[in-house]
């Protein structure tokens, strides 16, 4: 048209729906937008809104906003309702994206009209009791009416403070929206976009009427849509309302205005920079400016960057959008029947900032709004078969597990145990036996009463050995016997010690050679005397036995002592000994000596058949003239020692006291050999030395029970005379007087011949009465 001005520039409008379609006219012709009001995510896409503005953020900051707001109280559960449109749909798809990367659970989302009727908006509320108490907190992207619908239908539907509602700046701090229903908005918290008055356009604007306001031909109008009423006699007259306007009414400020007035500043600056870099020095337009290009003002707009009228910041992003500033508002209860918003903080983008105490009494009244509580210390969430992430079970991790993280156990490493907090392991102290624990010291104190009768014993033998009781004992062996009940004592104190390699040497060394040595000495001893007594019942003797004498005993018992030392050295060649960390339970670990089931089973099983060796000849011997009784000590000390040992082996193999068991089975069996053996010796020794003659002794000469190489006793002289008398009178054939003589010898003597052409042995029996050993 002809004498008309282009438009070089558009300012709004409000609403996010209405700028799209001007958008989607304005930019056939390169016409630049700067919206004041209008949020819509969508209009942030220039792919498809190139010459689009805002001096107002984008939703999507608004629904970070939000989005804080509710991980602020730890609201994990919430439900969320929009108004459907382009304003709703593209907030609250912005809110449940961040909701989700937050962990924070949808319960139930809804989309509804403003408009609908009270039917849909009661379905949308009793579609939200169905999740409650769990979820209580709403998330409404919502417009000014749609809220208010939604409060309505909260007072139908019985609500009253069980749902509390989060809104948009559609809400913000609209008293439109809560009028009538302020119980039921009680307690929400809306997000605003900040602005502040302009005090220089308030008092212009709030004295303008309809009657001093003739430059806009729409005022009146506007003023009878605003106050419900008529301007009666005005050519504009609105016939649809029945009361008539009057001069008393006055505005109500837009919060919104400095949007407005800042989004006019924006072109008006973006068209100055442009005539001064165009038009240098020339006043008005050039002839670069005529006409207007749309793209290179959208450039210089883009560029633009001033102190709004609040005295904020204004530039635009790469997306034509205005850094994000809002308040943040409660309407809460200031007193009786009185209701009101409070701006209770602020948000951009550092983050919220927000005032508990004036929302919450105590931190006891924030609500709660989560599907499962949190899991106790040491539990992890287990979430169950079709339920959201933020519903769970809590279940315990086991006692050697740590929590992972939230949704893992895992187990420790062997040697360490989860901390008090159960975040990680640390390791188990090791453990071993010390001096001072109370199993040790009863070991130690009864090795050593043990090891003082040894020595005490060992004295008595060494101060009285050319005694008949010494003599007649196999001092020799007795003091083999002795020096392996020293080692067996002995051992306890290497089985105690802090294990370390030459420890377990000794150990091993001491347990399979201390036993060694006092059976291998029993064993050559009962042996010897089965032997006697073997030969002692044949009627007919025709030569002595081999390996009587001290010399081929000693040998004897020093060979299968060092039969058991070779197994030993054999077995420190294949597993040498070493310490390592043992693990009895998950959460102990014990420092010792690492021997192989081999390595126990072969010294104590060459140890085990010199027992049984031992009791096999101690159980044939058992029935000795009563003067030869230290056959019976010895039976009676290899079946208390067989007993302790069957004891020794379940208990060993299936206890965790391996070494306090090893200390006391070898002591006791060391003392049984002590007690049994040398004790009666000792005894006769020192108390009943009167006993101590070679007359309680076995005189004959293949037993070799006569003290040392001296001449008989009388007894004996006189008995092997009268044998040598019937020998010359049988062999001279007098039979008849043989036989009578021979029943006198009987009688007189009680002593059974062999006859022989070499010495003979007899064996004598002893009054009841008479010294035994």
């Amino acid at each position: 048209m002809r004498g008309k001005k282009p438009i070089v520039g558009l300012i709004g409008p409000g609403s996010s729906s209405v700028a799209i379609q001007v958008q989607n006219l304005l930019q056939l012709f390169n016409i630049p937008q700067i919206a004041y009001s209008a949020t819509s995510m969508d209009l942030s896409d220039k792919s498809l809104y190139k010459y689009f503005m805002r001096v107002v953020p984008s939703d999507a900051q608004q629904a970070r906003a939000m989005v804080d707001i509710v991980k602020r109280y730890n609201w994990s559960y919430v439900s969320a309702i929009h108004t459907e449109g382009n304003y709703g749909e593209s907030g609250m798809e912005a809110f449940k994206d961040m909701a989700a990367k937050e962990g924070i659970c949808i319960a139930h989302s809804g989309k509804i009209w403003s408009n609908a009727g009270e039917k849909s908006f009661d379905r949308l509320l009793e579609r939200l009791r169905t999740h409650l108490p769990k979820a209580r907190v709403v998330a409404c992207f919502c417009e000014g009416m749609t809220v208010r619908n939604i409060l309505m239908a909260m007072r139908r539907q019985g609500l009253v403070g069980e749902l509390l509602l989060v809104g948009s700046d559609g809400w913000a701090d609209r008293y439109d929206v809560t009028d009538g229903y302020v119980r039921e908005a009680a307690g929400g918290i809306t997000i605003k976009l900040q602005s502040a008055d302009v005090k220089w356009f308030d008092e212009y604007y709030l004295k303008l009427r309809p009657d001093n306001n003739l430059r806009n031909p729409w005022f009146p109008e506007f003023w009878q849509h605003r106050f419900h009423c008529k301007l009666k006699g005005h050519p504009q007259e609105s016939l649809k309302y029945n009361r008539t306007c009057s001069s008393e009414f006055t505005h109500i400020y837009d919060t919104k205005m400095g949007f407005v007035i800042n989004a006019i500043y924006s072109m008006a600056y973006g068209l100055h920079n442009m005539q001064r870099s165009l038009c240098p020095g020339y006043q008005g337009l050039c002839d670069a400016m005529r006409p207007i290009d749309g793209a290179t003002l959208l450039d210089f707009l883009m560029k633009t960057n001033f102190t709004g009228v609040s005295g904020e910041g204004i530039l635009f992003d790469e997306n034509g959008d205005s850094p994000g500033r809002y308040e943040i508002m409660n309407f809460k209860k200031m007193g009786q029947d009185y209701y009101d918003y409070i701006n209770v903080g602020s948000w951009d983008n550092s983050g919220l900032k927000i005032d508990d105490d004036e929302i919450w009494a105590s931190k006891d009244t924030i609500i709660k709004s989560v599907c499962s509580e949190p899991c106790d210390k040491g539990q992890i969430k287990v979430i169950r078969k079709g339920e959201v992430s933020c519903c769970w079970t809590c279940t315990p991790c086991k006692e050697n597990e740590f929590v992972f993280d939230e949704y893992t156990c895992r187990a420790c490493d062997l040697g360490s145990w989860p901390t008090f907090h159960l975040t990680g392991c640390d390791p188990i102290p090791v453990e071993y036996l010390r001096w001072g624990d109370p199993e040790p010291i009863a070991a130690v104190a009864f090795a050593c009463l043990g090891l003082c009768a040894t020595f005490f014993v060992t004295s008595v033998f060494i101060r009285f050995r050319d005694t008949p009781v010494v003599k007649s004992s196999s001092r020799e062996l007795c003091y083999i016997i002795l020096a392996g009940i020293c080692l067996g004592y002995l051992c306890t104190f290497s089985l105690i010690a802090k294990p370390h390699a030459a420890h377990c040497y000794l150990q091993r060394l001491g347990i399979g050679l201390s036993p060694a040595m006092s059976y291998s000495a029993l064993v050559t001893k009962t042996n010897r005397i089965a032997r006697i007594l073997a030969g002692s019942k044949k009627k007919i003797c025709t030569r002595k036995p081999r390996f009587m004498s001290a010399c081929a005993q000693l040998i004897i018992a020093s060979l299968l002592i060092l039969l058991q030392l070779g197994i030993i050295v054999a077995l420190f060649l294949m597993e040498p000994p070493q310490v390592i960390h043992d693990y009895p339970s998950i959460r102990q670990v014990n420092r010792i000596c690492y021997t192989t089931n081999l390595g126990v089973v072969a010294p104590l099983g060459y140890n085990g058949l010199l027992i049984l060796s031992c009791t096999f000849y101690a159980f044939k011997t058992r029935n000795v003239p009563a003067n030869f009784n230290e056959a019976k000590y010895i039976a009676f000390t290899m079946y208390t020692t067989c007993i302790i040992w069957l004891a020794f082996v379940p208990i060993y193999f299936g206890s965790n006291y391996k070494i306090i068991t090893m200390c006391f089975s070898v002591s006791l069996s060391a003392t049984v050999a002590l007690c049994c053996l040398f004790v009666p010796k000792v005894y006769i020794i020192l108390a009943k030395p009167e006993r101590n003659v070679r007359s309680a002794f076995t005189t004959s000469t293949v037993v070799r029970m006569h003290v040392g190489d001296g001449k008989s006793s009388s007894a004996a002289s006189r008995s092997s005379s009268l044998v040598n008398l019937w020998r010359r009178r049988c062999s001279a054939g007098e039979t008849l007087r043989c036989d009578k003589l021979k029943a006198k010898l009987a009688i007189s003597n009680g002593t059974t011949t062999c006859p022989s052409n070499h010495d003979q042995a007899t064996m004598t029996k002893q009054p009841r009465d008479q010294a035994t050993t």
